[in-house]
């Protein structure tokens, strides 16, 4: 069986992730491109050996194609991503999946109605050490987990998106919407919901432009940084930090302190785990490096959500997940549903 795929948007996240994964799944046959520069969509159907459209329209109105990969602008997740739901498409939506919940809520209803899959690439719970970590915490050697710690950062989008430079669309209030939060946090949020098997519900923080400027050198419309206080459904506490500042190595750990010790993740760059033992042991795990946008390695998340198609399976990140994490973000800039829209 073979899947044809159609992606809607192609800057560098469909570049160096979905496009080079569709390419290597063995189940995946034609890839479609679709970008409103169309030079851009040509160049990735080059390198991929792809095709190219003129418009959505395009993707959607073609029986042939039976899954559509939604990489557009925040702003435009719930439009596309429901469109093609409701034309008989499996979506995979990149993450945020809504810049509101409000908004995240109609691609779920679009979802139940014409029973296709819908998959959020949040693509930390693929990573071999988060795996690892879930798998040591389900099995309680270490007891409950009581407190955690977790943090993304990096330079910034502006070195990473397909412009490269200050006038990216994550800057942009109308497009981005969450900023940093959306870009990097949201990922984070979703890790520790899926690693503790749980759901933050109190948040308290501080966020705000504290260096990015746009392209006319004023302070962005959306925060640069964020940092917040934790309290789970279960009880457990936390912090978590999020930051396009951090003008040096990436930072993508997570600690999480155990009754019977601590599991360190993504603190080592060969082992990538670390447990420390309450009676002085020490574990070591060399697993698969971290995931960076200079160092571009395979997610799984293609393969998973191919995967969900062929086997009529739930996808391993439902729209229910990801809504949930949405919902964090939003106490965490103070928004409302209301101011959303």
């Amino acid at each position: 069986m073979k899947i044809n795929v159609g992606i809607i948007g192609c800057g560098s996240i469909t570049r160096f992730r979905h496009a080079p994964e569709y390419l290597a799944n063995p189940h995946v046959g034609r890839i479609v491109f679709y970008d409103r520069n169309r030079h851009r969509a040509e160049a990735l159907a080059k390198e991929f050996g792809g095709e190219v459209v003129g418009s959505i329209d395009a993707l959607l109105n073609d029986p042939s194609i039976d899954a559509i990969s939604d990489c557009s602008s925040n702003e435009t997740h719930h439009i596309h991503s429901a469109d093609a739901l409701l034309s008989g498409k499996h979506v995979l939506c990149e993450k945020p999946i809504a810049n509101s919940v409000e908004h995240a809520e109609k691609i779920l209803v679009a979802q139940r109605q014409s029973g296709k899959k819908l998959m959020i690439d949040h693509n930390q719970r693929f990573m071999k050490a988060h795996q690892k970590a879930k798998e040591l915490i389900d099995s309680g050697e270490l007891g409950n987990v009581l407190t955690f710690k977790t943090t993304f950062g990096h330079e910034g989008p502006e070195s990473w998106g397909a412009t490269r430079s200050n006038a990216t669309w994550f800057f942009k209030k109308e497009r981005s919407h969450s900023g940093v939060a959306g870009d990097l946090g949201i990922h984070k949020i979703d890790l520790i919901h899926y690693l503790l098997d749980d759901e933050i519900e109190e948040v308290h923080s501080f966020h705000g432009a504290l260096d990015k400027v746009d392209e006319q050198g004023k302070p962005i419309e959306v925060s640069d940084n964020v940092v917040a206080a934790l309290k789970t459904s279960k009880g457990r506490l936390g912090t978590a930090s999020f930051s396009w500042t951090y003008y040096g190595e990436e930072d993508n750990s997570t600690t999480l302190y155990c009754q019977e010790g601590i599991i360190k993740i993504y603190h080592h760059p060969n082992d990538q785990l670390i447990v420390e033992k309450k009676d002085g042991g020490m574990i070591r795990y060399e697993l698969e490096p971290i995931q960076t946008n200079d160092n571009q390695t395979h997610t799984g998340v293609i393969d998973a959500f191919i995967d969900s198609i062929i086997n009529d399976t739930e996808p391993l990140v439902t729209g229910e997940n990801a809504i949930r994490s949405l919902k964090v973000i939003e106490k965490m800039l103070g928004m409302s549903a209301n101011a959303q829209m």
